[in-house]
């Protein structure tokens, strides 16, 4: 069993091939916990597992994937240029679709799995310090907010206080 998922910002598509690349099962799952847990019973329900079940996936960056490493599964990040030369293997139309393309990812794995990278194991110290960088940075886009929404605010309710600090 091999899984390939493309993840969008409010969705994410799977698809589930044997070892042949028949697509055994489809879904697309939401971005939260239920949207979790759909590949796992998927995978469960068509006889795979996380330990030989492994998953392409265009990113490495994000939650799900994380949760799915931690969950004991191969994970595969793909770069998106090379699943658009892939899908352009098996049709001319050249049109991006999230469902077809998480068969596409699905199918790179089965015939080239040895040429792509695993997403890299991160020890526990390697993992707090990243988190430690995410929460940096979101503070800082917070800030940001923060004194963008002020001057809107400024310019929108008091427009002659703000006069005075332009000049």
């Amino acid at each position: 069993m091999i899984c390939g998922i493309d993840w969008a910002e409010t969705h994410d598509d799977i698809a589930l091939a044997d070892d042949t690349g028949h697509i055994v099962a489809r879904a697309r799952i939401g971005t939260g916990a239920d949207g979790f847990n759909t590949p796992l019973r998927l995978i469960a329900e068509n006889g795979g597992s996380s330990k030989d079940t492994p998953i392409a996936i265009e990113t490495e960056k994000n939650l799900f994937v994380v949760a799915l490493a931690e969950a004991g599964f191969t994970v595969y990040p793909i770069n998106p240029r090379a699943v658009a030369r892939y899908r352009e293997r098996h049709g001319q139309a050249g049109g991006k679709s999230d469902p077809d393309d998480a068969a596409v990812l699905a199918s790179i794995l089965r015939t080239d799995q040895d040429t792509h990278r695993l997403r890299p194991v991160i020890n526990e110290h390697g993992r707090a310090v990243k988190a430690l960088a995410r929460q940096h940075q979101e503070a800082i886009w917070a800030l940001h907010q923060t004194s963008v929404g002020s001057g809107r605010y400024c310019l929108s309710s008091i427009p002659s206080l703000c006069k005075l600090f332009r000049t």
